[in-house]
């Protein structure tokens, strides 16, 4: 089951809501003269965010599909939605010469760094460089004129959240995070969050979750800085042995 809903000037949350996962899967669409894609879902999502899609303007105009990292909720439909050769294909340097230029694609790819700025028409996507938070090609988007950031993993919310969260669930995100492993450590993710302070976003729109308005945004950030949430021996809930 999927929904869309506006949750910025032209911008686009597209929900997936999956029986027995624990988060929702989100991906959004930036309506502008060349429309761009962030993030594409898990290939088999790739027919209901098409017709998501298709209620705002036709996927054939998609110009931009962003690849935040390189795993398949990011980036499972990017074959299709780059088939013909059309759209390109945009991720970070390292994910360009380490994983998307050896996957089979022929069409272009663009591997951007950090303040590079792709220009839409009325908005501007802005590329933060992420190292390892939580793949080593991760990057963030910052679109400047409606001060959006898209931290892919980072600020999720477990739950089927509403498109936007006005609840503070930082607790039940820092668990989360231990739960399932997926930061090694919390050092990148600390410096990406003196990054984002330095930002001041109106908004974030996390993969996972619904999107962060300026007032709740803080207490997340906080949670992160004050709050275990790196690795501490689980993966998917499982400890392995020491």
């Amino acid at each position: 089951m999927f929904s869309i809903e506006p949750v910025a000037d032209g911008i686009y949350r597209i929900s997936h809501v999956i029986p027995g996962q624990p988060i929702t899967f989100n991906q959004f669409l930036v309506e502008d003269e060349r429309p761009a894609l962030i993030h594409t879902g898990w290939h088999s999502m790739y027919a209901d965010v098409r017709s998501a899609i298709r209620q705002v303007l036709d996927p054939a105009r998609l110009e931009y599909i962003v690849i935040a990292h390189f795993e398949a909720d990011e980036c499972g439909g990017m074959r299709s939605f780059a088939a013909g050769g059309h759209a390109v294909l945009v991720c970070s340097a390292v994910g360009s010469v380490v994983n998307l230029s050896h996957w089979g694609h022929r069409g272009p790819i663009q591997g951007v760094r950090d303040g590079d700025v792709l220009h839409l028409g009325r908005h501007r996507l802005r590329f933060l460089e992420t190292p390892h938070v939580h793949q080593w090609d991760s990057l963030m988007v910052f679109e400047e004129t409606t001060g959006s950031l898209f931290p892919a993993d980072l600020f999720l919310q477990p739950g089927d959240q509403p498109p936007v969260v006005t609840e503070d669930l930082s607790a039940e995100m820092c668990e989360f995070y231990r739960e399932s492993g997926i930061f090694a450590a919390p050092e990148p993710v600390l410096a990406s969050l003196r990054r984002i302070r330095t930002l001041d976003p109106e908004w974030a729109h996390p993969m996972h979750g619904g999107s962060l308005g300026r007032i709740v945004l803080p207490r997340y950030v906080d949670a992160l800085l004050t709050r275990p949430f790196a690795f501490d021996g689980r993966v998917l809930g499982r400890w392995l042995p020491t």
